[in-house]
């Protein structure tokens, strides 16, 4: 029987000794588990996610992976964990999980209790719902903790974050030798560039002149984030005007990290929860500097309300662009995201795609000043994926992917043994209730009836899953049917409407289109290319895996 291995190490174990933390350390000891009871583990279905709080679930990709690896069929008859808390440390979601899991006939182990987990019966249900409360509160412990440890960290002064830009972390080693804690030093170097933008700013430039300055001089710059190059950015300059642990004053617990359900979700705390210290040793930008800085920074401010009568136009984050392409594209140069920028052009106003880094961080981040039309652009795009995927003869390859991947062929001998194996597990199942209800050993019985019941699950499952194949077949001819009478649906969608074609090009695209500035005949313009995937559409039309449908590549060239 082949077998599944699922690993996971939370951020905080302080429950868990130091070697069953690991998850390599976790995956060694399923697979030795594994292989004591005959069982074969592929490394395709070794699921880890490392480093990840069990209150997560749609942030754990090795979780996701391991549901998603269920439908249509799993790949594997057994899952082996160290304990039920790997799989996750929130009673709601971990229960349904464990569900999706034993319905799908995969049987569930833990292999430091060496136990099976069935759910055949009452109360395996509660002592499923007992044991995932205890894992529940098990992690509201470890939070009070490691917030409780963290609190004294921060009233005796020591560092209780992450690093800060102009500061070195360095670790304080007791007398027993080992680190007691970790103070900030001031970095002269980085702290000489903190000064200057306080000193940029007073001198009337504005933030995203500013960061351009600071790279055109080759400043040291914080690290950078999802692959950006590491410069100066209009966020950034913006970060160090607005901290106040450069005047000397530290604040701490201003956010909260997490929601009530343990999930990864920041919010800001009430302004009488935040721990207040000074610490003037920590000083970088004197009283007389800050004032002034932020003196500018509100006359600013006062003068941008009263030209808007008071109304702050800032499109709010979480609002979707209403140009196609932001977001989907990037710069080939840098690996920076492409903007829109507009200019008066005759009688009317042009919009432009351009290099977000090359605009607001400077020609010495990105060399890549190229502005293309946002209209040829978007058509150029537009008609290639029309032209590359939606097509008739890239629906019928897709349909075919789909019916060579889905539809195997039956097996009348496999369905015949499964319906008489069946048969015998049920007759075995009555004697053994006969026998318990007769006084015979009941835990015994019990024990045997709980593992007969979840072979016999397991084989209806897969009954189910053989006999649902035929029907699926006939659906499956039609598809393609389907699909293309929709193809001029989609084709207006792109071409017409920017919200729909945005969201289209969500289930489309595999990755972002990549423009490179090209010049060709003395005419500056842009190459772009990128990866279609038509699997998502065929699988949300046939309530398919989306794996099924392999992806295909453009590399058209335009010029505006």
């Amino acid at each position: 029987m082949m077998a599944a291995v699922y690993a996971r190490k939370s951020t905080d174990q302080s429950d868990m000794s130091a070697a069953a933390k690991s998850v390599s350390r976790q995956m060694e000891q399923a697979k030795a588990y594994a292989a004591r009871n005959g069982w074969a583990v592929s490394e395709a279905h070794v699921y880890v996610d490392d480093g990840i709080s069990g209150a997560e679930f749609a942030a754990r990709p090795g979780f996701v992976r391991l549901m998603n690896a269920l439908k249509p069929r799993p790949g594997f008859g057994v899952l082996i964990m160290s304990e039920e808390s790997r799989l996750g440390r929130e009673q709601i979601e971990t229960s349904y999980a464990l569900k999706q899991i034993l319905q799908a006939g995969v049987r569930v182990f833990y292999y430091l209790e060496d136990r099976e987990r069935t759910l055949g019966s009452p109360t395996d249900k509660l002592l499923l719902s007992v044991t995932a409360f205890a894992d529940e509160l098990e992690r509201e412990k470890a939070r009070q903790r490691t917030y409780d440890a963290v609190s004294r960290l921060a009233r005796a002064g020591h560092v209780a974050g992450g690093k800060c830009f102009g500061y070195d972390n360095v670790p304080i080693v007791g007398p027993d030798g080992q680190r007691s804690h970790v103070e900030r030093r001031i970095n002269e170097a980085e702290a000489a560039v903190v000064r200057r933008i306080f000193e940029l700013m007073i001198a009337g430039n504005g933030q995203s002149r500013i960061a351009k300055i600071l790279n055109a001089e080759g400043a040291v710059a914080p690290r950078s984030q999802q692959g950006r190059p590491r410069a100066w950015a209009p966020s950034s300059v913006h970060e160090v005007l607005f901290r106040s642990l450069y005047r000397g004053e530290v604040v701490w617990n201003r956010t909260r990290k997490r929601d009530t359900w343990g999930r990864h979700r920041s919010a800001p705390r009430p302004e009488a929860e935040w721990m207040r210290r000074l610490a003037p040793d920590l000083r970088i930008v004197s009283d007389e500097l800050w004032q002034a800085a932020h003196g500018r920074l509100d006359a600013k401010r006062g003068r941008y309300l009263h030209a808007t009568n008071g109304q702050r136009w800032g499109r709010p984050k979480d609002n979707d662009s209403k140009y196609l392409l932001p977001g989907f594209a990037r710069c080939d140069v840098c690996g920076g995201g492409l903007h829109v920028r507009s200019r008066s052009h005759g009688q009317r106003r042009a919009y432009f795609y351009a290099c977000t880094s090359y605009h607001q961080r400077g020609p010495s981040v990105c060399a890549n000043g190229t502005e293309g039309r946002m209209d040829v652009i978007d058509r150029a795009v537009l008609q290639t994926i029309a032209g590359d995927l939606l097509t008739p003869a890239a629906i019928t390859r897709a349909v075919g992917l789909v019916c060579e991947a889905y539809s195997a062929p039956q097996q009348g001998d496999e369905i015949a043994r499964l319906r008489a194996e069946a048969t015998t597990l049920e007759g075995q199942s009555d004697r053994l209730a006969d026998a318990i209800a007769t006084g015979g050993s009941v835990p015994i019985l019990l024990g045997k009836l709980e593992a007969k019941q979840v072979r016999l699950n397991a084989v209806r499952a897969e009954l189910l899953e053989l006999q649902g194949r035929q029907s699926a077949r006939v659906d499956l001819e039609a598809l393609e049917l389907d699909l293309r009478g929709r193809l001029a649906d989609w084709r207006r969608v792109l071409l017409t409407s920017v919200p729909e074609a945005r969201n289209l090009l969500r289930k489309l695209l595999d990755g972002p289109i990549r423009f490179t500035p090209k010049t060709v005949s003395g005419r500056d313009g842009y190459e772009f290319r990128g990866k279609l995937a038509i699997g998502p559409i065929v699988a949300g039309l046939a309530d398919l895996p989306m794996r099924l449908a392999s992806p295909t590549g453009f590399e058209p060239v335009f010029w505006p």
